[in-house]
């Protein structure tokens, strides 16, 4: 209810899984004039496809300028109110061009929707798929099976996932899997993938993974790790690490700096940490009705994505963590994504996150929290000291704790705040 009432909504169009909920709020939304069902319409619904019928075929688009609102996108709210992003037609406009100069998608591509079109406006895959003049293979939900089933059926060539959806798809048994199109072009963001998912995807499916990086309020792409004729030459452990790297900027994205507490550029020697910051062509309007909000992140001219990352020689940035997830351990940081990327490697883990756990000597120390695969095992002990033969020995989680699955946002991106309670929990006990 809060969403629609802050960003004005007149209509509100619902798929028919959300109808009751959104008819327990009806009270709360008064200005909201129409409310139609997308599918299964009844008393006080109006009916989506019977609209669309007793249409006029004539429409007269309204004049629209490039810096117009495109869409509001109302960011995850884990901390605080969700604020909505303001993007306007040009942010997507130049993403949509930036993405298929990088990711050149053909007219007879075939691309499968296993990632949400409501995750910054399906990372404007809605529209660049369009424009190539491909065709949109749509998924109600994601299942491994029904995947694998739709590249072989549909003869799917690219797809867009969250490393959580892939981790899936990696560690789907042969069963689920059946025969596997190599080939197929994969594109991940939303959260740093592990160099070992990358790995096991090119290496056992033979597909080709590319990494982005972006944040809904960048429309969202900034930078794309642009594969380079050296990175052909190195191992697949080695190419791998590489291209979990969060790249270069985009031709038409802006600038993207990695700024000290000064707002000093650091080194590009691959260690120096800094925050990621920028400006340009896709950086959004601002936050909706929220001046202050906007101010904070963007009133020195330049976005601040909250991104802890480096430099390295190359000009390839690769991301360390974000700032507040960053574990500082007797004056050391430690990044929570190496130290997870590390335990990816073992092949009874099927999914991880580290949080940073109270210690009355070092401040805070690793704290793992571990999904096994299917049918595997693994004991605290044995995985601590495996982080341990990868990694310097304080970076290494001093806790495992193992559960059943991870609590993530509907976008597929780990809840560490809600492991975070857990954790301090953990610690008192």
């Amino acid at each position: 209810s809060y969403i629609l009432s802050h960003s004005g909504a007149r209509i509100v169009c619902v798929h028919p899984d959300h109808l009751d909920a959104v008819d327990a709020i009806r009270t709360e939304v008064p200005d909201v004039e129409h409310f139609v069902a997308l599918d299964g319409a009844r008393e006080g619904w109006l009916d989506y496809e019977e609209l669309l019928t007793a249409a006029s075929p004539r429409f007269t688009p309204a004049p629209v300028t490039e810096q117009d609102l495109l869409t509001i996108n109302y960011t995850s709210g884990t901390t605080a109110r969700p604020k909505g992003v303001m993007i306007t037609h040009r942010n997507a406009y130049m993403n949509v061009v930036g993405t298929l100069l990088h990711l050149p998608l053909r007219v007879d591509d075939r691309y499968l929707w296993t990632l949400p079109m409501f995750h910054a406006n399906g990372w404007t895959f809605t529209w660049a798929v369009t424009a190539a003049g491909g065709t949109h293979v749509c998924l109600p939900r994601v299942e491994p099976r029904a995947i694998f089933d739709l590249i072989r059926t549909e003869r799917v060539g690219w797809l867009c996932a969250a490393p959580t959806v892939l981790i899936g798809l990696a560690s789907a048994p042969a069963e689920v899997r059946g025969e596997v199109p190599a080939g197929v072009q994969v594109i991940t963001a939303g959260a740093p993938p592990a160099a070992a998912t990358i790995e096991r995807l090119e290496g056992d499916l033979g597909w080709e993974v590319t990494h982005v990086y972006g944040l809904t309020e960048t429309a969202p792409f900034i930078t794309v790790c642009e594969p380079r004729p050296e990175h052909e030459r190195l191992a697949p452990a080695e190419r791998a690490v590489v291209k979990a790297r969060q790249g270069v900027e985009l031709i038409t994205s802006g600038e993207l700096r990695v700024v000290d507490e000064r707002g000093r550029e650091v080194a590009p020697d691959g260690q120096t940490l800094g925050e990621i910051v920028v400006r340009g062509n896709v950086v959004m309007k601002g936050y909706y009705n929220d001046p202050e909000a906007t101010e904070r992140a963007m009133g020195d001219g330049w976005f601040h994505s909250g991104d802890a990352a480096v430099v390295h020689p190359d000009g390839y940035v690769e991301i360390r963590d974000r700032i507040k997830d960053v574990i500082i351990s007797g004056g050391e940081n430690i990044s929570s994504i190496e130290v997870e990327g590390a335990l990816l490697r073992h092949p009874a883990v099927q999914e991880v996150a580290i949080v940073g756990m109270p210690d009355e000597r070092w401040g805070e120390t690793p704290h793992a929290f571990v999904v096994l695969a299917a049918g595997a095992e693994a004991t605290e002990p044995e995985l601590i000291e495996f982080a341990r033969g990868q990694l310097a020995h304080f970076k290494a989680p001093r806790k495992v704790h193992f559960v059943a699955e991870l609590p993530k946002t509907a976008t597929g991106k780990i809840q560490k705040y809600v492991l975070r309670g857990g954790a301090t929990a953990i610690s008192r006990q």
